[in-house]
């Protein structure tokens, strides 16, 4: 009677160690970290940025921040933005705004990022510069540049990325991404998407 219990811990952990090598095989190691991912891009000269104050029309609209990074906003004069995510922008604003209102909800909407860009070259149908959106992907930036030409070699794909140590290149699986076998890859401002040509 005491022998039953042995053997299924035993079963279960030959079926455990069975079992986690196949999960660990399966899992394909992500281009980035999670944070590097979600990373929220930056205000910077001629973006456009959505100003909404609750209950103040006066103190709401469309604002482009100047060439040196400023917008000149009702009651606060020139208030510096650019290198500001939409978040503490709004903290910037609310800080002002309740010297004169009580209590004020800002909410800052990017309305285009013009001072961001992202650059898709190689073996794409246009290569080129295009203007950076929150949340883009590589699939839509390729889809911007055209589609990929016939000699492309979407796994060979790789993202060309500025970062603290210097540039780095991430390659991207273009070809499981674009059959949902793999997720969706996010870009950021000024980052370099090169497709290679595919050797025969």
């Amino acid at each position: 009677m005491m022998r039953f219990p042995s053997l299924l811990v035993l079963l279960l952990g030959a079926l455990t160690a069975c079992h986690t090598p196949v999960s660990a095989s399966r899992a394909e190691p992500s281009p980035l970290p999670a944070s590097e991912l979600l990373t929220t891009p930056t205000l910077g000269p001629g973006d456009l940025v959505e100003i909404r104050v609750y209950q103040e029309p006066d103190h709401s609209g469309v604002w482009g921040l100047s060439d040196q990074g400023t917008v000149d906003y009702p009651l606060c004069g020139k208030l510096h933005l650019a290198g500001l995510t939409s978040s503490l922008a709004e903290d910037v604003l609310r800080e002002c705004l309740a010297r004169y209102l009580r209590y004020p909800t800002v909410t800052v909407i990017v309305r285009e990022y013009t001072s961001k860009k992202v650059f898709v070259l190689g073996e794409v149908q246009k290569p080129g510069t295009f203007p950076y959106e929150q949340g883009m992907t590589i699939i839509q930036a390729i889809t911007l540049a055209g589609g990929l030409t016939k000699l492309a070699s979407p796994n060979g794909t790789h993202v060309a990325r500025q970062a603290k140590e210097g540039q780095r290149k991430i390659r991207v699986p273009l070809k499981e991404i674009s059959e949902g076998r793999e997720r969706n890859f996010l870009l950021q401002p000024g980052d370099i998407v090169f497709v290679p040509e595919g050797f025969l």
